[in-house]
């Protein structure tokens, strides 16, 4: 499909209006942002999208290549330069349709994805030592002018695989069965196995435990960086294609899993997600005062929370440490400038190069005034007389060999330990696995992640199937997408098999 299209005659024309020489000389478009001084004061979106004739600009610089790395890159495939060339004739409606083919989150995909490790990071431009094609900013444009200028744009009814409800067949010519499946957790992996599913004619129910849909993309990321309102919209997009979803139930206890497959559900996937804190385990880890990212976002994400009633997250001129350098941790730091700390400290063990977070994300934060302490760690929080937090002992670090991950290993300086008033300690060190309760025949790590056949995302159970973080461990929105994907296209696949095994 990718080929036949771009040996369609426009795209053809569009190859020969420009050179390569002058569409490579094009600089990369920046984004316009929230001034900083603004910004800090609010919880608006920093990034405010490309214009259209910034998004045309920034499509003409691809070079519509042969074989473009850039979905290689790309976890769920996405044709990057169909949809991008689409921008540059100004067909915006064609663009998200191309999008809408492998992906139904280009809205979230566009804003938080680590685009600059992934598609970015194959784009040709960087052999030539220039920036790549802005491929994020440029599928969040066309997610939002789908949203915003052409709301009649729908998700198109007919993929490869998508069914026809007139003739009983997918529109490939594959009969068409109505079997049910169920998801268990509507974050970004289950959402796209829903999609999937849903679009290859299957009945489709996500259930999820909380008051929200969304998963991490509502409760785990600041409004500033993803609005809830785009990830309403995506779900509103699943919702019209027929998906299903069931709020404020917890598989497991609600339901168990059999009772799943004794209401007619043939086969689930289960995406419930890493969302369990890992804890530092250090002296007074438990004062008032010391909370985990979980908790601390939830609650300033819902700042009149239907969870806990009321926010009683109060940080204005407060002394205020976040521990970690990964997204999660950067997002905390950021709120936390919002809510008008006095001091808002990123306390990580490594240095600044070693830091996981999306650089975008550390550069908006450095601007917003957020004090960097690296090569750092706490090794014990204090109390005051009242029992509370008043502050936190650091060992200070250098690097050494590198670890099993590829980074080298922080490693204590001796008698090189500090201490730092603070008045809320937020740790952001990692997460385990939301570990299905009561799920029988289904193989685990000892971290209580499901095991599954990389090729399938099957798991030793009959008819279940996982991806996402549960899988993984703490990873990336679009990596849990692709899992999605992948475990879609392998169910579909059984089932049509066993069916085609049926004598009549």
């Amino acid at each position: 499909m990718i080929k036949e299209g771009r040996d369609a005659d426009w795209r053809r024309e569009l190859r020969d209006r420009l050179s390569a020489k002058k569409r490579t000389a094009i600089p990369r478009v920046k984004m316009p942002e929230l001034p900083v001084e603004y910004r800090i004061h609010n919880n608006r979106e920093v990034n405010e999208g490309l214009s259209i004739e910034q998004a045309v600009l920034e499509a003409t610089r691809c070079l519509d290549c042969p074989d473009p790395g850039c979905i290689k890159g790309c976890p769920v495939h996405n044709d990057i330069p169909g949809f991008i060339k689409n921008i540059q004739r100004r067909e915006y409606a064609e663009a998200i349709k191309v999008l809408n083919r492998t992906t139904v989150l280009p809205a979230v995909c566009g804003r938080v994805c680590p685009q600059e490790n992934q598609c970015e990071a194959l784009c040709i431009y960087n052999k030539m030592g220039k920036k790549p094609v802005a491929i994020g900013d440029l599928e969040r444009f066309a997610a939002d002018f789908e949203r915003e200028i052409s709301g009649h744009v729908k998700i198109p009814k007919k993929r490869e695989d998508a069914v026809d409800s007139k003739n009983g067949e997918t529109s490939s010519g594959r009969p068409f069965y109505p079997i049910k499946v169920a998801v268990i957790g509507s974050g970004p992996s289950g959402l796209s196995f829903a999609g999937d599913m849903r679009l290859r004619g299957y009945g489709v129910s996500v259930f999820e435990a909380l008051s929200e849909i969304g998963g991490v993309l509502k409760y785990g990321i600041p409004e500033f960086c993803l609005p809830n309102y785009v990830v309403d919209n995506e779900i509103e997009k699943l919702k019209r294609i027929g998906v299903e979803f069931r709020k404020d139930i917890f598989i497991g206890k609600t339901y168990s899993y059999e009772d799943l497959f004794k209401m007619g559900f043939k086969g689930l996937y289960i995406a419930t997600g890493a969302g369990k804190p890992r804890f530092m385990e250090i002296p007074g880890e438990n004062l008032p005062g010391v909370m985990t990212a979980n908790e601390y976002l939830i609650r300033l994400n819902y700042d009149v929370s239907r969870i806990f009633g009321i926010n009683n997250v109060d940080l204005a001129a407060k002394k205020v440490a976040i521990i970690g350098g990964g997204n999660t941790a950067i997002d905390a730091v950021r709120f936390a400038v919002r809510q008008g700390a006095e001091r808002a400290m990123i306390v990580y063990r490594r240095g600044m190069e070693e830091m996981p977070a999306r650089k975008e994300e550390i550069r908006h934060a450095i601007e917003e005034g957020v004090e960097f302490i690296t090569l750092t760690n706490p090794i014990e929080f204090l109390a005051d007389d009242r029992g509370r937090l008043r502050a936190m002992k650091v060992q200070k670090m250098e690097l050494g060999l590198p670890d099993e991950s590829g980074r080298r290993s922080p490693q204590p300086i001796k008698d090189a330990i500090e201490e730092i008033e603070v008045d809320l300690v937020v740790e952001s060190v990692g997460y385990l696995p939301n570990t299905p309760v009561r799920l029988e025949g289904v193989n685990m790590t000892g971290k209580g992640e499901i095991i599954v056949d990389e090729s399938s995302m099957k798991s030793s159970a009959s008819a279940i199937y996982a991806g996402g973080d549960i899988v993984r461990g703490p990873a990336t929105v679009i990596l849990a997408m692709g899992d999605g994907r992948k475990a879609a296209a392998s169910m579909s696949a059984a089932f049509e098999k066993a069916m085609g095994e049926i004598k009549l």
